[in-house]
């Protein structure tokens, strides 16, 4: 990663904490040039507004979002994409609150994202880890000081559910030596959070979309995540 455009890992990791973004997991699945400047066109090739309904994943029952209530243009859509960088990186377009998997032939898939205090606090590069189906949450202890009714998922954890945190699906990032970066790319049930900065958390999809995001992802070094700002 590129010490000039990377918040030190022990800043990092104090907002992390701060903003609740701590998280860990019993299980993982996973396989073993410069930023894009230039952002996608206003028009799209194919919106799928079509594909927030209920669903049931996992034994849990997703509710359907009222995808109408929120700006069409958080929606999840191909777009015209020129970039520099290669299929299968995912560009963080942290002021606009939009996700991009770059796609062959210049295109990507842009997803709607909820930016919280600690997404704004890191720029940078690093890599997708390991990735994790229904993930538990560990909630920071300084999450826990100010909110006391969350003390008893600071050890043994928030179990997955359709009230976690962390949602449906989380991508862990790692820097180039492989430190945990401690920022995720993650679900979330609150859907109205989609394009706002967000009180607390990393970068929020909504689950559907995490859900089809998840399925794209390949963990490894050569999935690079590239955080702009």
């Amino acid at each position: 990663m590129r010490a000039r455009n990377v918040l030190t890992l022990s800043g990092l990791a104090a907002m992390l904490a701060l903003a609740g973004c701590s998280t860990t997991s019993e299980t993982a699945s996973g396989d073993g040039k410069a930023p894009a400047t230039r952002t996608a066109r206003i028009e799209t090739n194919q919106i799928f507004s079509d594909s927030y309904g209920a669903v049931t994943d996992a034994g849990y029952a997703l509710p359907a979002i009222p995808i109408e209530r929120v700006n069409k243009q958080f929606h999840r859509q191909i777009v015209d994409y020129p970039t520099s960088e290669k299929a299968g990186t995912i560009v963080v377009d942290t002021p606009k609150r939009f996700l991009y998997y770059v796609l062959p032939g210049g295109k990507a898939v842009r997803y709607g994202i909820g930016v919280g205090k600690a997404g704004f606090a890191w720029k940078g590069e690093a890599y997708v880890a390991w990735k994790q189906e229904w993930p538990m949450w560990h909630p920071p202890k300084e999450m826990a000081q100010r909110r006391p009714d969350l003390t008893k998922y600071v050890e043994a954890g928030m179990g997955p559910g359709l009230n976690n945190p962390l949602g449906a699906r989380a991508m862990y990032l790692f820097d180039e030596k492989g430190r945990d970066t401690l920022f995720r790319l993650h679900g979330t049930p609150e859907w109205a959070s989609i394009g706002t900065a967000a009180s607390s958390g990393c970068i929020r999809l909504m689950n559907q979309d995490v859900i089809d995001l998840y399925n794209r992802v390949r963990p490894g070094r050569n999935t690079r995540v590239v955080v702009l700002q």
